[in-house]
């Protein structure tokens, strides 16, 4: 079974999407197998994170951001790839970093996942973006 999913974003920052995966999962009426996620684009980003306090997303934007400057900081001077704006390349960088794809075991019907976890899309980029997560669910048995 395969679809994908339209997150919308309106800048940097992580957006959870837990819940559209969840309706698919529960509308494909699959009862165990392995989901697997892939963004399709190289300047966000896919992950497995705590979706209870928004700290963490906020305390993880400001890491990344500081980690990796937009290229028009002095630090970040040796950067070629900058005709799309100074946060183009930090984006391609950070979605190096991070991962694109994710392999989440189903059971019951359901992701299996920790109480705290949810997934997200973290935008790279300044300007809002529709960003484009292919999804397929190999069923067992």
């Amino acid at each position: 079974m395969q679809t994908s999913f339209g997150i919308e974003t309106r800048g940097q920052g992580l957006y959870e999407f837990t819940g559209q995966v969840d309706r698919w999962l529960r509308e494909a009426g699959a009862d165990e197998g392995l989901l697997t996620l892939f963004i399709r684009h190289t300047s966000a980003s896919l992950l497995i994170q705590e979706n209870a306090d928004p700290d963490v997303q906020r305390d993880l934007l400001a890491y990344f951001s500081r980690l990796v400057p937009p290229s028009d900081d002095p630090s970040m001077g040796y950067l070629r790839h900058t005709m799309e704006g100074p946060d183009d390349m930090p984006a391609h960088i950070k979605a190096a970093m991070m991962p694109v794809s994710l392999s989440i075991p189903v059971s019951g019907g359901r992701m299996v996942l920790g109480t705290w976890q949810g997934l997200y899309v973290f935008e790279h980029r300044d300007r809002p973006h529709l960003r484009k997560v292919a999804a397929h669910l190999a069923v067992s048995g």
